[in-house]
């Protein structure tokens, strides 16, 4: 894997600050949400993930179909994400994902994206932190790593963006 779109790490005193790295572009597919309603903490809602893409940096793959968005909308301005699936590699090596996210804006913007609706992806902060899990030996160091992203929410998919924390 290259250093495409890294930061050099920098030492600090005895500290050496974190930089990161590309680790992968998703383009995850989603059907339309099962609503739960009101609970507790907030409106609770459920997006199945139905299929996508994956491409790393000299790999790439498919977001199997099967995994789910657990999401929280915890009122007019914030939703809570909590989707599990899995990733399979071109190679035939499978990746679990969870991946927690914080999506925010406007509640006229947020409105119309859990109607369905497009919205611009510049106008909502939409950022992750996924966990993976695999059985691959080669791609075993990303047991013991942490990862971060950005994502943008379309009618039909989830489009993000993950790095490996260095």
């Amino acid at each position: 894997m290259t250093d495409r779109l890294s930061t050099p790490a920098q030492t600090v005193g005895m500290w050496t600050e974190p930089s990161f790295r590309f680790f992968a572009d998703l383009s995850v597919l989603v059907d339309a949400p099962v609503e739960v309603g009101e609970v507790t903490h907030g409106r609770r809602r459920l997006i199945p993930i139905t299929g996508g893409t994956v491409r790393g940096d000299g790999w790439a793959g498919r977001v199997l179909p099967g995994g789910a968005d657990f999401q929280l909308i915890v009122n007019d301005q914030l939703a809570e994400l909590d989707a599990r699936y899995v990733l399979e590699t071109d190679g035939g090596d499978r990746i679990y994902v969870h991946n927690s996210a914080l999506r925010s804006g406007s509640p006229e913007l947020m409105a119309r994206l859990a109607r369905g609706e497009p919205v611009d992806p510049a106008q909502i902060y939409f950022r992750c932190c996924p966990r993976f899990e695999t059985a691959a030996p080669a791609l075993a160091w990303i047991n013991q790593r942490m990862f971060f992203g950005a994502g943008q929410r379309h009618p039909d998919k989830v489009v993000m963006r993950f790095h490996e924390l260095l």
